[in-house]
């Protein structure tokens, strides 16, 4: 079985430990950091429309927020695969990450991945719209875990009422 975990800032250790507990058998791990392109691209466009086009002779803030995203994420990725303990794939995609994700899980026998909504509370509002897309679109099974002790069963929130 190959088992894919998305790395995110701030709750990657959680989905480490998830599949070093719920995977321990798997055949390969692929540790997943996907890099938005936004930021670097407003950056690119912001410079390009303030500065005009002619002054190449400056540096492009998109270049330098780029170079430091990777570093960010090789960074990320090697803490993860110190965390994890066993030899591993890393995988450094970019675009947007809900589709990254989806298309890195493709013949997967598992996606691991952290709530990235509101954690205060048990519900729907706990899966924020990247990982309520992979969980809607994945096409492997999908552990889904809280990145710190789940809330209560007191925070799930009242049924509606009806008339």
């Amino acid at each position: 079985m190959r088992a894919v975990v998305w790395l995110v800032e701030g709750t990657w250790p959680a989905c480490v430990d998830a599949v070093r507990v719920h995977a321990p058998h798997a055949r390969e791990v692929v540790l997943l950091h996907v890099s938005g392109s936004e930021v670097p691209g407003v950056a690119h466009g912001a410079f390009a429309g303030l500065m005009g086009r002619g002054r190449a002779w400056e540096a492009d803030p998109g270049d330098r927020l780029q170079a430091l995203g990777d570093g960010s994420a090789a960074e990320l990725l090697d803490a993860a695969a110190e965390r994890l303990g066993r030899p591993c794939v890393r995988e450094e995609r970019s675009g947007r990450p809900e589709r990254e994700v989806v298309a890195a899980a493709e013949g997967a026998g598992l996606l691991v991945l952290a709530r990235d909504g509101d954690r205060s509370r048990l519900g729907p509002h706990s899966l924020g719209p990247a990982a309520r897309f992979i969980v809607d679109h994945a096409p492997c099974p999908v552990l889904l875990v809280w990145p710190e002790q789940a809330p209560g069963l007191g925070t799930i929130p009242p049924p509606p009422h009806h008339r």
